[in-house]
């Protein structure tokens, strides 16, 4: 597919997560960074995403949003970088990947403000429960070394991310399956590449 690659993003972000997926595919690609408020909700960047959110990618003239499908597109947009199975054996692939992206995201966001549905109203939400997302992923992750068994894939990035960050903020429990799985995927060179150019974009510190 020919085109320019464009990351638009904030390095406090999730925009994190697309810049990673594009390290692990290897492509240049520019970056556009963005700023909360007047920026992102400026009529060009609207134009792009109209939620003025990022990260958001252009690929020539396509334009993809949301950090799931970002890297489920990048895999298929990029085969030679191997980010996906075989089409016949993606089952997991799309399992796991929409999952954290689904009732994984909810569940861990609505937690961490504070608010859990009660037992009567768990069924009107896809995750069910905080504690039945948490216990999926930690039954997956306890059962393989990736998502879709011992390759690295696209949906290692997103998940990858999810457990990385999830540890990080105390969003997740610190699982031994969580941590032994955060620490094979943030090892790899491409995640350290993508951590380390968010870094440098990141406003200096306060003096204390």
């Amino acid at each position: 597919m020919p085109g320019k690659l464009t990351l638009y993003t904030n390095p406090m972000s999730r925009g994190r997560i697309a810049r990673w997926m594009l390290e692990e595919v290897g492509e240049p690609y520019d970056t556009v960074v963005l700023s909360y408020g007047e920026a992102m909700k400026s009529p060009a960047y609207l134009a792009i995403n109209p939620m003025g959110k990022v990260p958001a990618i252009t690929h020539g003239s396509r334009t993809v949003t949301e950090g799931a499908a970002i890297c489920a597109y990048l895999a298929d947009a990029f085969p030679q970088a191997r980010l996906a199975p075989a089409l016949d054996d993606r089952a997991d692939y799309y399992r796991w990947l929409f999952f954290a992206a689904g009732p994984l995201e909810a569940a861990v966001t609505n937690h961490a403000v504070g608010w859990d549905p009660d037992t009567d109203r768990s069924r009107m939400f896809g995750y069910g429960s905080y504690e039945a997302a948490v216990d999926a992923l930690d039954g997956m992750l306890s059962a393989q070394a990736h998502v879709t068994g011992d390759a690295f894939t696209a949906a290692d990035v997103y998940v990858g991310a999810a457990v990385s960050w999830g540890l990080g903020f105390g969003t997740l429990p610190r699982r031994p399956a969580f941590e032994a799985y955060a620490a094979r995927v943030t090892s790899r060179p491409a995640y350290q590449r993508a951590t380390a150019l968010d870094d440098a974009l990141m406003p200096p510190k306060e003096p204390k």
